[in-house]
């Protein structure tokens, strides 16, 4: 079995550790030659490199090498594997997305609504300029992308790279929440078959089978309504805002027990009431920096501190397994099913072909192969299909600067709907973002003159 050569792109991420563990728990899987992390932030990297060489060092001994740098050649030179995880605007501008919304009554979240929009528009040249960086320099590489807001991402690099099948889109959502499908089945997660039909951060399980085929969709539904939903995978167990997120799994199971839905509904099915939880001042992006931001970097420095892990407890996330497993898949033909990112071309017949969908998919040397969904109903078909112009007119601003298009686009985001209200949130967003979008800026400037 052939050792491949993995670029970590975002080495300072707070999930690097994490991702450094999963690699760890899966290296009979996806064996690795070589580490190398990737940032552009030099001193947030070092902490996390430092403390991931540590773990490296007494957990996988037989790794041939491991580095870490802020040179784009040096980094992604002779690379097999790329994993991408990076925030455009770090912490801070996912503090603005959150907060400039909730002024207005509407949703402040990072992918979904405005600041969904927001996020979008930061992350997608640094996205397209890093994947022309990563064929320069490893034209066979394989790129996986976890950057969010993924849905609006995935529909850039589609435009941009329509030839690249060393590309795919993923989202360890769908598997976190199987985790705790496993959970009430008492099953491995990896042991369950999902069907599932959507775009990300915007879909449903319509069935959940396990290898020997049998359907555990009503056990797991009636759980759900009787016994109550709670968050399983290690890294977001414990959160409160995670937990209530699962809660309310519960009311839209109540509401439309047809299919299994994807925690991120609740921002477009109940705008209201997650506006009505919200804090402005204690934003999802405010506990990140007092929760996991502050628990990840005083693990670091212990592990450093100690040169050894020894006193310190460090789990396994499902969001690195989930992207190795899909790695391993690649790498080594093994025909394993996960739900990815993919052009439509058919696959849920009644959308265009021309959409990036998010379906189960058999992952082979050659890209994903898609299951076909067939026909879904009015509901759901409705519901996609105005999240999709939404996601495809706020990639029309991007590459047009267009001051209408992304009005066009908030206006018909089911967290806002309401046309003034979208024109006070996109200005203030502009504004807050005149560094990231100078040509856009220049475009509400012209509007109003």
């Amino acid at each position: 079995m052939k050792k491949q050569n993995l670029v970590v792109v975002g080495g300072g991420s707070t999930y690097t550790i994490g991702m450094i563990m999963s690699l760890v728990a899966e290296k009979e899987q996806f064996p690795l030659k070589s580490i190398t992390f990737y940032d552009t932030n030099a001193e947030r990297q070092e902490k996390i490199a430092k403390a991931s060489e540590i773990i490296l060092r007494e957990k996988y001994p037989e790794l041939e090498s491991f580095n870490y740098t802020t040179n784009k050649k040096e980094a992604l030179t002779d690379a097999d594997f790329v994993f991408v995880q990076i925030r455009t605007g770090g912490l801070a501008m996912r503090e603005q997305d959150e907060q400039i919304p909730l002024r207005y009554g509407a949703v402040g979240q990072e992918t979904c609504g405005p600041g969904g929009m927001a996020y979008g528009l930061r992350s997608i040249g640094d996205m397209i300029d890093l994947v022309n960086d990563i064929r320069h320099y490893s034209p066979e590489a394989w790129i996986l992308n976890y950057t969010n807001p993924a849905a609006i991402v995935a529909e850039a690099l589609r435009r941009e790279f329509p030839e690249d099948k060393k590309l795919l889109n993923i989202c360890d959502m769908p598997a976190a929440i199987m985790v705790s499908y496993a959970g009430i089945l008492g099953k491995d997660v990896f042991d369950l078959v999902p069907e599932y039909f959507g775009l990300n951060h915007f879909g449903w399980f319509t069935r959940i089978l396990d290898k020997d085929g049998k359907d555990h969709t009503d056990t797991i539904k009636r759980a759900i309504t009787e016994d109550g939903f709670i968050p399983e995978d290690a890294e977001i167990a414990n959160d409160p805002s995670w937990i209530k997120t699962f809660k309310q799994v519960e009311q839209m199971v109540t509401d439309f027990p047809e299919y299994l839905p994807n925690t991120y509904l609740q921002y477009y099915l109940y705008p209201s009431q997650m506006v009505d939880k919200e804090e402005p001042d204690n934003t999802r992006a405010r506990q990140v920096i007092n929760g996991r931001e502050k628990r990840v970097h005083t693990l670091a420095d212990q592990i450093i501190a100690d040169d050894t892990t020894e006193n310190v407890e460090l789990e396994v996330d499902i969001h690195g397994r989930y992207m190795i497993r899909v790695a391993a898949s690649m790498a080594y033909n093994n025909g394993d099913i996960f739900i990815v990112m993919v052009e439509n071309n058919g696959t849920i017949a009644n959308l265009p072909d021309d959409v990036m969908v998010e379906v189960p998919s058999v992952i082979t040397n050659r890209g994903p192969k898609p299951f076909a969904v067939g026909h879904i109903s009015t509901f759901y078909k409705g519901l996609i299909e105005g999240q999709l112009a939404y996601e495809k007119l706020v990639v029309d601003a991007y590459y047009e600067n267009s001051y209408e298009k992304a009005l066009q686009a908030l206006t018909l985001n089911r967290t806002v709907i309401d046309a003034p209200r979208a024109r006070k949130i996109l200005d203030d967003m502009i504004e807050a973002n005149k560094d990231y979008w100078p040509a856009l800026y220049a475009s509400k400037k012209a509007q109003t003159v």
